[in-house]
């Protein structure tokens, strides 16, 4: 674990990001945000680019909560078994839903708690939907921000939540918004687990990581 950055390295950090990537988008296909909510449970343990191949059809004839339920959890399940755990999930997508339209009038809720209450959803699903949907400053952490938040001293912790935190309490609030999508992108795509792409960095030279690659 890097040690923590100062103010002014991760403004720069942040700015650099921007600079690159004025308005980074999440890359799970949605429509509205019953739909993202669906998407982001089922990414749990598979990749994006799996989950909207599985989603690509189920989205078109399913995309509120009723639908789903008309469609019933056997047809969903063909729809998502490429995905890792589908059966487990497809019986939390119809629960979730079912939730959905008995207490929540088909809507979404649009705060953590509830939305953290749905079967299937848990802090790191909730805070992607406050944020990708309602632009809300939270902060998901995933595998790739608590690398790299951890490697660069952006926002290290020893778990998901003060990484989390390390995020809320340490990067400037005009980058909040975009944050977790900023460090996601850049934690897939440059500062892999296994192999990081040190010398093509944008902010190599800002990062703490001691085992940088040449």
């Amino acid at each position: 674990m890097a040690k923590q950055l100062d103010y002014h390295t991760i403004r720069e950090i942040f700015t650099r990001f921007r600079e690159a990537d004025p308005e980074p988008i999440g890359e799970l296909d949605h429509v509205n945000a019953y739909t993202l909510v669906v998407a982001v449970a089922l990414s749990a343990q598979a990749t994006d680019a799996g989950v909207n191949k599985a989603t690509a059809k189920l989205f078109k004839i399913a995309d509120t909560p009723q639908k789903m339920l008309d469609l019933g959890e056997e047809a969903v399940i063909e729809h998502i078994k490429t995905i890792g755990l589908y059966r487990n999930k497809a019986k939390n997508v119809m629960k979730l839903s079912r939730i959905l339209v008995d207490e929540y009038g088909g809507e979404v809720p649009c705060s953590r708690a509830a939305l953290e209450s749905l079967p299937g959803v848990g802090r790191k699903t909730a805070n992607v939907v406050l944020n990708m949907w309602w632009r809300f400053p939270a902060q998901a952490v995933d595998t790739h921000i608590f690398r790299l938040g951890n490697r660069s001293g952006i926002a290290p912790g020893k778990d998901v939540v003060a990484v989390e935190r390390a995020i809320e309490d340490n990067i400037p609030a005009d980058f909040q918004l975009h944050a977790h999508h900023w460090m996601i992108l850049h934690g897939r795509y440059h500062c892999k687990a296994r192999k990081p792409q040190c010398p093509t960095c944008i902010i190599r030279d800002l990062c703490a990581f001691e085992d940088k690659t040449q």
